[in-house]
């Protein structure tokens, strides 16, 4: 069954697309940002040096950071895939009403067809 893709396309609720992308990107922009930061951190850390009480008592505040750090990561990320699946439902809802109008299209092109034939039917026997 194939679908006209224009009517498709303006079906889709692009204002509410469209107000949602700057924070996805926002969004995304953030944990790409945050994952680089982790690099960085990362080999900070590695530097800490925790031969000395000192050093651990430094080491354990730097893991702490490091942890606090990935939990902040990790409500960023949860938010963003919540915004993309909320996005992507939308997108689901709205090719479940232009397939059911699609079928009420079809229902309909066929109940016409058959009133032609038949028309065709009774003008070509009287």
């Amino acid at each position: 069954m194939a679908i006209n893709w224009v009517v498709a396309l303006k079906a889709v609720p692009w204002t509410d697309l469209v107000q949602a992308a700057p924070a996805i990107v926002k969004g995304a922009r953030r944990l790409f940002s945050s994952a680089r930061a982790g690099v960085a951190t990362d080999i900070a850390r590695s530097a800490i040096p925790g031969t000395q009480h000192g050093g651990i008592d430094a080491r354990l505040a730097a893991i702490e950071a490091a942890l606090d750090a990935m939990g902040s990561e990790q409500r960023a990320s949860a938010e963003l895939i919540r915004s993309l699946a909320e996005q992507n439902a939308r997108v689901i809802e709205t090719m479940a009403i232009m397939r059911a109008r699609a079928r009420i299209l079809l229902g309909l092109c066929i109940a016409l067809s058959v009133a032609l034939i038949v028309l065709a039917l009774w003008v070509g026997t009287r």
